[in-house]
């Protein structure tokens, strides 16, 4: 192509191709773990490079909450070690008679003594075997039962009178009868921890069948979904949160019932450890089985609601 201006004449000729810009290419694994302060090893895969960064990222986070973490267990603790520090200056300080109550190192040295000499865990695994075994037969037995209740009117009208006259009927005031139609051995102590743990099962289940959201109700029958079906995918998810109430309730029951039998004709267990203490005037071995327990439903709690969270895992949190 010609262009004249005047006299003088140019001539331009056109690229014989369009050159194209070349692809900017975008932040690879090398760039990515640069950005992020982590530097990517020599010829990782970029899927290697994301899980070194992901890992990293969770390591800053749990870093970041560590602060927050430490204050808010600080807190919680302030509590039982102003417990601790009063129980250890009251009977020093002559507030409480020293004989009946003693300092808590004392009591510390007795439990630590009772633990290295073994009858610590002789007697907290046969309370641990009782318990358990009460509370498993008590949730494989209520939690069905309390399912059928709850559903089924008919089943409701025709056991409802009867679960009245046995749900206010105190578990330790019905021992003497299992001990006289059981025995004195394991099974009379085993079934009264069923008998215990049944109640605060069964009426939890319960309440939790017959208080389902009603919406959630009439949706899933809009969808046609089956009987069973309906009971899989809404009663039971809903009805969760409501029966591990029962079930925390029935795990410290479990506890506390099984040391009260087995203040009565046992030979071993922490119950019976805490009677044996107080016949023979061992008042820190006293206080030690009464601390073990304690801690043992603590534990035995915090596992509940590790299962409860998982299991109602769907839930929204308040505020969250």
């Amino acid at each position: 192509m010609s262009l004249t201006t005047g006299t003088t004449t140019e001539k331009t000729t056109a690229p014989d191709s369009v050159s194209t810009a070349e692809p900017v290419p975008g932040p690879g694994p090398s760039a990515a773990a640069a950005e992020s302060g982590v530097p990517a090893p020599h010829g990782a895969s970029p899927s290697g490079v994301r899980r070194a960064l992901s890992t990293a990222a969770r390591v800053r986070r749990a870093v970041r909450r560590l602060p927050h973490l430490l204050v808010r267990g600080a807190t919680r603790s302030v509590a039982i070690v102003a417990l601790l520090l009063l129980w250890e200056t009251a009977p020093r300080l002559g507030l409480v008679d020293r004989i009946f109550l003693p300092p808590f190192s004392e009591v510390a040295r007795a439990w630590w003594g009772l633990a290295v000499d073994g009858q610590l865990a002789d007697n907290a695994r046969a309370s641990l075997a009782r318990s358990f075994s009460g509370f498993g037969l008590a949730v494989a037995v209520a939690v069905p039962l309390g399912l059928l209740i709850g559903w089924y009117r008919p089943v409701a009208d025709l056991l409802g009178p009867l679960l009245e006259v046995f749900r206010n009927t105190a578990a330790l005031a019905l021992l003497p009868v299992f001990v006289l139609l059981l025995g004195i051995g394991e099974t009379s102590k085993i079934s009264i921890v069923v008998y215990a743990c049944t109640w605060p099962i069964l009426l939890n289940t319960i309440s939790a069948v017959r208080n389902v959201d009603p919406t959630l109700l009439k949706l899933a029958k809009s969808m046609d979904l089956s009987a069973p079906r309906l009971f899989q995918k809404v009663i039971l998810p809903s009805s969760v949160p409501v029966m591990f109430t029962g079930i925390r309730l029935a795990g410290a029951v479990s506890i506390l019932v099984l040391v009260a039998a087995e203040m009565i004709g046992a030979k071993a267990g922490l119950g019976y450890l805490i009677n044996a203490s107080q016949y023979n005037f061992a008042i820190p071995q006293m206080y030690a089985g009464i601390i073990t327990i304690s801690a043992v439903g603590v534990a035995f709690n915090q596992f509940l609601v590790t299962v409860e969270r998982r299991l109602s895992s769907w839930r929204v949190p308040v505020g969250g």
